[in-house]
C-alpha cells in the first residue's frame, strides 16, 4: 500500500513554476465565460514564474497544497484590506487545479488559511468572490460563510459584481 502526502505549507521560490501553472489552470477553469478572455488571459500571462517567485517574498503569506510533490493549488493571505470591514484578516486568493477539485483538498487549504490568520491575531476574516462564480459562492456558504459586502470588479469591458463573505 502507498502512503500518499498531502500538506499545506508556505510557498518557496522553487515553487514559482509550479504555483504558475496552478494558478493559470484554476483561472481558466473558474473564470472563462465569466471574465472576458482578453483581460483574463491577460491578468493569467502576467502572472508568470518571475512573479510568484517574487510573491513568495512579499508581504501576504503564500500558501501552496503540495499532493505528493504536486502543487495542486495555493492561497495568499494577510490583513483585511476592506476597512469598511471589522474583520482583522482576509483571505485573497484560493484556487486548486481543476483536476483536484472535489475531493475536499479546498476545505483542507482554507482551513489551514483560517487557522494561520487566527494564529497571527486575526479576528475574523474576510474573502472575496465575483458573484458570477457560482462554484466559488458555494464554497463559501458551505464553509460557514455570510456574504455581507458587495463591490465591483473592473475588467476593461466590463464590471463584474463581487461579493464579500466573513467568518469568525
Amino acid at each position: 500500500m502507498k502512503t500518499l502526502s498531502i500538506d499545506v505549507r508556505r510557498a518557496e521560490p522553487q515553487d514559482a513554476a509550479a504555483i504558475s501553472e496552478a494558478h493559470r489552470a484554476s483561472w481558466l477553469h473558474a473564470y472563462a465565460g465569466i471574465i472576458p478572455h482578453k483581460p483574463l488571459m491577460q491578468m493569467v500571462q502576467r502572472r508568470d514564474a518571475a512573479w510568484w517567485r517574487k510573491a513568495t517574498r512579499g508581504p501576504a503569506t503564500l500558501l501552496v497544497l503540495d499532493v505528493a510533490g504536486v502543487i495542486a493549488g495555493y492561497a495568499t493571505l494577510g490583513l483585511n484590506r476592506a476597512r469598511a470591514l471589522p474583520q482583522d484578516g482576509e483571505i485573497y486568493e484560493i484556487y486548486l487545479r481543476p483536476e483536484y477539485q472535489g475531493l475536499g483538498l479546498g476545505r483542507m487549504l482554507f482551513g489551514e488559511s483560517k487557522r494561520l490568520l487566527k494564529s497571527l491575531g486575526c479576528e475574523g476574516m474576510v474573502v472575496w468572490c465575483l458573484e458570477e462564480s457560482e462554484m466559488a459562492e458555494r464554497f463559501f456558504r458551505a464553509a460557514g460563510g455570510v456574504d455581507i459586502a458587495e463591490g465591483m470588479e473592473d475588467f476593461g469591458e466590463k464590471e463584474l459584481k463581487k461579493v464579500g463573505f466573513i467568518f469568525r
